[in-house]
């Protein structure tokens, strides 16, 4: 049993109900806005969190530990965020502030039918470098390291060279599909990807062995691993949700769970998010 080390973005959800989504030029009155906890990074930690604190309540000693890398500004969301996530049970201590730059933030409008259409301000996000990624020179080889794509691309690339040399399970989630060089997406196991990424994926990458595609309500297949989706959900939000499926996935991984034993808590994961309003 290792420890899972998150690397990404944190922001800061202003999410407005819709009947529908705008076309573009068009103005549509929404709901009161509310604020929520988000950013791909801090939500997968968050999910992973949860993801220890269920072993820790099963099976003592169980646990592996959650660590996060990112920055926010020297602001009160900041502030307020990186005590949210100490709360939680993350380890913050790689978590940097970045003095004169905002906190990331991010506007979502979420339609009757639960769907999400989301405008990210990157803000201290963008500010992440190599030179933050001091916890991933002690990696073991049972850690795992879990990146997203709201972050600098070579803060992608150097990770991912960090996991390799450890010997560490490096989880890659591409989304969007971006030109990363393709040893990086390689070293992945796995990549994850929803069912649209997955045909890029194919058409820009070839010789991949470890891809994992979530298809929402018809479930996920990692290598010929097929989970079905969890039934009788009603949709409130999907915002957040292939967040949760994996950042407990890498939490289920560096616990040391099998591909389908991982792949059924992280099902279960999203299916609580998408029950709920916010990201977390």
């Amino acid at each position: 049993m290792g420890r899972l080390v998150v690397v990404g973005s944190l922001n800061v959800d202003s999410v407005i109900a819709v009947q529908r989504h705008p076309a573009p030029g068009e103005t549509v009155l929404g709901g009161d806005a509310q604020t929520f906890w988000g950013g791909k990074g801090a939500n997968q930690a968050v999910a992973a969190a949860r993801a220890a604190r269920a072993s820790r309540s099963s099976a003592p000693g169980s646990a592996a530990g959650v660590v996060f890398v990112g920055r926010v500004g020297a602001d009160a969301p900041g502030r307020a965020y990186r005590e949210r996530l100490a709360e939680l049970g993350v380890d913050v201590a790689p978590l940097a502030e970045t003095p004169g730059v905002p906190t990331g933030s991010a506007v979502i409008a979420v339609s009757a039918a639960g769907e999400n259409t989301i405008i990210v301000s990157s803000g201290a996000n963008a500010r992440l470098g190599v030179d933050d990624l001091e916890a991933l020179e002690q990696l073991t080889p049972d850690d795992v390291v879990v990146i997203t794509l709201e972050v600098p691309l070579d803060v992608v690339t150097r990770a991912s060279e960090l996991a390799e040399r450890a010997g560490a399970r490096f989880v890659l989630n591409l989304s969007p599909v971006v030109d990363l060089p393709a040893e990086v997406v390689r070293r992945a196991e796995p990549v994850v990807v929803n069912e649209h990424e997955a045909v890029e994926l194919a058409a820009r990458y070839d010789g991949l062995t470890s891809v994992l595609v979530t298809r929402g309500s018809d479930g996920s297949e990692w290598n010929g691993v097929f989970v079905p989706s969890a039934s009788g959900i009603d949709v409130v939000d999907t915002t957040g949700a292939g967040d949760a499926y994996c950042g407990t996935l890498a939490y289920a991984l560096a616990r040391g769970d099998g591909a389908e034993e991982a792949m059924r808590a992280a099902t279960a994961a999203a299916a609580d998010v998408v029950g709920r309003a916010g990201a977390q």
